[in-house]
C-alpha cells in the first residue's frame, strides 16, 4: 500500500545561499551557503530518496516506475507519462540571486533540445523588514531600452522592485524577469525545469574570480517586456471550511497552487486522477490516512500519492498544497458554487491564460 511520502532533501550550495533552512526548520547543512533545497524532485539534476515508511530508500523515479499511475493519477500519466511533471523547492537568499528568465515550453523545445520550460510561483516564508525582488520590468521598458543599460551595467534602471513580507504570493509565468532579493526564504512550486537564463548578476564576480556566465540573447528572445501574464502579489479568493480554510492562488495549466489554514481537521482526497504535493510552511500536525498517521512539522513536503483515497489534515498549520490541475473541475466550478464570478477568478495566476508564444 502506498502513504504519504517524506523524501530526504536535496540541498544545493549557491553562491548567494545561507543558513535559514537550518534556523527556520532546524535542517543540518553542510555549508554556510546551502541556496536551494529539492523537497520534491525527479529530475537528471535531483532525484528524491524517499524518507519514511516501508519504501525508505527508493528514488521517486523508481517508485513512479513501479506504480505508475497509482503514484502519478491517471489523468497526470495522460499528459505526462511516466516524466514527474513538478518540482518542490525552498530557496534561501542571504544575497540577492541574479536578474533571470525562464523560457516557455514552445522555446525550450526548439532550443534546447526539446527540453520543458519553466513557470513557477513563490510563497513567501520568510523575509527580513524590507525585503525586496525584482518582478518584472518597469512599465514601457523596451527591448532596446533593455539592452542598452545592460551594456552600460546598469539594468537596475529597467526593472521593477517589490517589497514582500511573509505569506505574499507571486506567480511567475515563463518570460516574466526576476531575481529573489537577500534576506528572503521561498517555497517555490515550478515545472519540473532546471533550465535558466541569467541575464544580469549584479556585475559581482563567481569563486573562481571571474562573472558568471550570461545567457543574454536567449533571454532577450524569451523576455516578456509586455508583462501579458505578469500580476504582481497575489490576492487569491479563499472558501471557508470546517476545521479551516483555503485560498487558491495560482491555477495556470501546468500547477495549481492552494494555502491551507488549518485549525482542527481539513479534508481530502485522491481520486486516482491526480497527485498532490503539501508543503508545511508554519505550524505542526498530522496527515491521517486509512490506518495510518504521519506527522508534519514546518519544512516538510509530502507527495500524496493518487490512489491514497480520503485523507485529514489535522492541526493548527499552514500548508501549501499543489498539484496538476483540472481548471474546470478543480478551481472554476468550486470557486462560483461559492459565489465568486468569473470577473473576479482573473486574480488567480495563470488560470485564463494561454502558454506564452516565446
Amino acid at each position: 500500500m502506498l502513504y504519504p511520502l517524506l523524501f530526504e532533501p536535496i540541498l544545493k550550495e549557491k553562491i548567494w545561499g545561507g543558513r535559514t533552512m537550518e534556523d527556520k526548520f532546524g535542517r543540518h547543512l553542510p555549508s554556510d551557503r546551502i541556496g536551494e533545497s529539492w523537497d520534491i524532485a525527479c529530475h537528471e539534476n535531483g532525484n528524491s530518496v524517499v524518507a519514511n515508511g516501508s519504501l525508505k530508500g527508493q528514488t521517486l523515479q523508481q517508485l513512479i516506475e513501479t506504480y505508475t499511475s497509482a503514484i502519478l493519477g491517471n489523468d497526470v500519466y495522460r499528459r505526462y507519462g511516466t516524466r514527474f511533471p513538478l518540482l518542490i523547492k525552498i530557496l534561501d537568499a542571504a544575497q540577492d540571486l541574479s536578474v533571470q528568465v525562464h523560457p516557455s515550453d514552445a522555446y525550450a523545445a526548439l532550443h534546447e533540445d526539446g527540453q520543458m520550460g519553466k513557470t513557477e510561483m513563490w510563497y513567501i516564508i520568510h523575509a527580513k523588514p524590507g525585503s525586496r525582488l525584482i518582478y518584472g520590468v518597469l512599465p514601457g521598458t523596451s527591448r532596446d531600452d533593455f539592452e542598452k543599460a545592460l551594456k552600460q551595467g546598469q539594468l537596475e534602471k529597467c526593472l521593477n522592485s517589490i517589497e514582500v513580507e511573509p505569506g505574499d504570493v507571486l506567480y511567475i509565468p515563463a518570460g516574466t524577469v526576476h531575481a529573489i532579493g537577500s534576506g528572503i526564504m521561498i517555497c517555490e512550486i515550478q515545472q519540473n525545469s532546471d533550465m535558466t537564463y541569467r541575464v544580469y548578476d549584479w556585475n559581482r564576480l563567481g569563486d573562481d574570480g571571474k562573472p558568471r556566465e550570461l545567457h543574454i540573447d536567449k533571454a532577450l528572445d524569451v523576455i516578456d517586456f509586455a508583462g501579458r501574464n505578469s500580476l504582481g502579489k497575489l490576492a487569491g479568493l479563499s472558501v471557508e471550511e470546517e476545521g479551516g480554510s483555503r485560498t487558491y492562488y495560482v491555477a495556470c495549466r501546468h500547477f495549481a497552487m492552494e494555502k491551507i489554514e488549518c485549525h482542527g481537521m481539513i479534508k481530502g482526497i485522491a481520486d486516482g486522477s491526480k497527485f498532490f504535493t503539501l508543503t508545511i510552511v508554519n505550524g505542526y500536525g498530522e496527515i491521517e490516512y486509512g490506518e495510518g498517521r504521519q506527522a508534519l512539522k514546518p519544512g516538510d513536503s509530502l507527495l500524496i500519492p493518487a490512489c491514497l483515497g480520503e485523507y485529514n489534515i489535522k492541526g493548527n498549520c499552514t500548508v501549501i498544497k499543489a498539484y496538476v490541475p483540472d481548471r474546470e473541475k478543480d478551481v472554476i466550478a468550486p470557486l462560483m458554487a461559492k459565489g465568486y464570478t468569473l470577473e473576479q477568478l482573473r486574480v488567480i495566476g495563470g488560470l485564463f491564460e494561454q502558454e506564452a508564444e516565446n
